[in-house]
């Protein structure tokens, strides 16, 4: 698998991590209540691991007998993240750490693989993104590039979500202003990635 594929991915996983939403308002809350960090986020890697085992079942078969799918994931993959990154642009969201009462830490991983895995905005994520980042005619068969790939956007989620759960006490709660800032820096990249991927496509 080409190494500049898993890099163009890795780029655009990380924006889309960096983007608050549920998984990181389940991680700062977790790190407000002085929860288990490690049982936080492992629940929520949990999740996009059970995605990424769905994709690499499913659409890796289809796609390989239908090729032309790949450009419309591609085309569908562009726009979600031209209307992504235009939303949180324009309307950053900012979290809400809840004052609840820490859990136990099998609580929090089921909690944690609950928000994650059930989130349909995920799974659209990783249905529209992971295929257009393979390479059809490598070496490595296509339901292990897309689990590369999904491996990827694991070890990005566990990277920024163990910082913004430890962090969550001593800075984002006493500076939502960084939260926002981070919104719509992310916001702003990810129209541009949409509109180039857009772009090469209609000129391929």
């Amino acid at each position: 698998m080409a190494v500049n594929l898993v890099a163009a991915f890795m780029g655009v996983s990380l924006l889309l991590v960096l983007v608050p939403g549920a998984d990181w308002a389940y991680a700062i809350a977790s790190g407000l209540r002085g929860g288990s960090t490690i049982a936080t986020v492992g629940g929520l890697l949990l999740g996009y691991l059970g995605q990424t085992v769905l994709v690499m079942a499913g659409v890796a078969a289809i796609v390989a007998r239908n090729p032309a799918i790949l450009s419309t994931l591609t085309v569908v993959g562009a726009a979600y993240l031209v209307w992504l990154g235009g939303t949180t642009a324009l309307k950053p969201s900012t979290v809400q750490a809840s004052e609840a009462p820490v859990r136990s830490a099998s609580a929090q991983l089921l909690a944690g693989a609950g928000i994650s895995g059930l989130n349909p905005k995920g799974l659209l994520l990783f249905l529209a993104l992971l295929p257009q980042f393979t390479d059809p005619n490598g070496a490595l068969s296509l339901p292990l590039q897309i689990g590369i790939l999904g491996l990827t956007h694991v070890v990005n989620c566990a990277v920024i979500y163990s910082g913004v759960a430890l962090l969550a006490r001593s800075i984002l709660r006493a500076r939502p202003w960084l939260v926002r800032a981070v919104a719509r820096t992310s916001g702003v990249a990810m129209i541009a990635i949409g509109m180039v991927l857009l772009a090469e496509r209609m000129h391929s």
